[in-house]
Parts: C-alpha cells; sequence; structure tokens
C-alpha cells in the first residue's frame, strides 16, 4: 500500500516519518522541492500507483482545498496517528488527520476531517474538534470545548469552556 504526501516541507517530512510502518512505499507532491515526484497539481496522475493521500499543509484553508480536491478524485484519506500519541478508545479520529507523538485525544474527543494535533497537546474529554482545525504544540482544549473550523490554536493555549 503506497501514500502520497501533498507537501514536502517539515510536516510533510514528520507525516512521512510517522507512516513508513504502515506504508510500503511514500512519496511527496510539492511545486519548490526536489524531494517531490512532481507538482501538487499533479495529484490525479498519482491515483493508480498511491491510492492513498495525506496533505501535509499546515495552512489551514489550503489543507481543506487539496482534501476536497483529493476526495473528488477518489483517493483514500487516511489518518496519521503516532503510535507514541494517546488516542481514547471512545474518541473519534475523521478522516486526513494527523496525531503526534506525545499528543493526547482524551475520551469521547472528537476530530474532525483533516485536523492536526501537535505534539503533547491535549485535547480533553469530550471536546470537539471541527474540520480543518490545527492543535499546535502543547496547546490544551479544555473539556466539552467547541474548536470552530479551520481555527488555529496556537503553541501552548488554552481554551476553555465559556462559565
Amino acid at each position: 500500500m503506497n501514500l502520497l504526501i501533498l507537501g514536502a516541507g517539515g510536516y510533510g517530512r514528520l507525516v512521512r516519518e510517522l507512516a513508513r510502518d504502515a506504508f510500503s512505499t511514500v512519496a511527496f507532491l510539492d511545486d519548490a522541492s526536489d524531494a517531490a515526484i512532481g507538482p501538487l497539481s499533479a495529484y490525479r496522475d498519482f491515483k493508480d500507483r498511491y491510492p492513498n493521500a495525506f496533505v501535509a499543509i499546515g495552512n489551514n484553508e489550503l489543507r481543506m482545498k487539496w482534501i476536497a480536491n483529493l476526495e473528488a478524485a477518489g483517493f483514500r484519506l487516511p489518518s496519521i496517528v503516532s503510535p507514541r500519541a494517546y488516542v481514547a478508545p471512545s474518541a473519534v479520529i475523521g478522516e486526513a488527520c494527523c496525531v503526534e507523538p506525545t499528543a493526547v485525544v482524551h475520551t469521547a474527543a472528537t476530530l474532525g476531517k483533516g485536523c492536526l494535533v501537535s505534539a503533547g497537546a491535549v485535547v480533553n474529554h469530550d471536546a470537539r474538534i471541527l474540520p480543518g482545525c490545527h492543535v499546535d504544540c502543547n496547546a490544551v482544549i479544555g473539556a466539552g470545548v467547541v474548536v470552530p473550523e479551520k481555527t488555529k490554536v496556537l503553541y501552548g493555549q488554552i481554551v476553555e469552556a465559556e462559565k
């Protein structure tokens, strides 16, 4: 099983490291990298060889645009979860998400499509992270909080439920 990663920058390289054990071949598409096998716009040309694709673009708007393009073209959009992350059995991880090492997605928490949970971040119980969000390193999403679509939660930020 092969994986095509859109974006060969730091985030793309991280995803490649996390995906190596699950995929036999991992390749990049990128408009500005010598490590890429083609530009982003060529994604349709690789569908047969790489039926699985992951968008490793940090910009939430662009990431969701490319996820929609891949979905329309018929790619499978796996989520990439580090074996060093804790994801509760009752948590729900949507398609095309990445959960990095030491991140926590607690009891009954939900990640919508295309969410990123970076190293050391905590998504507490019953929280809902709507599609296209990025919870950056060491950020904390409080119990029951709903994070609006395409929000970037900054490094170390604490988001609590309104009282």
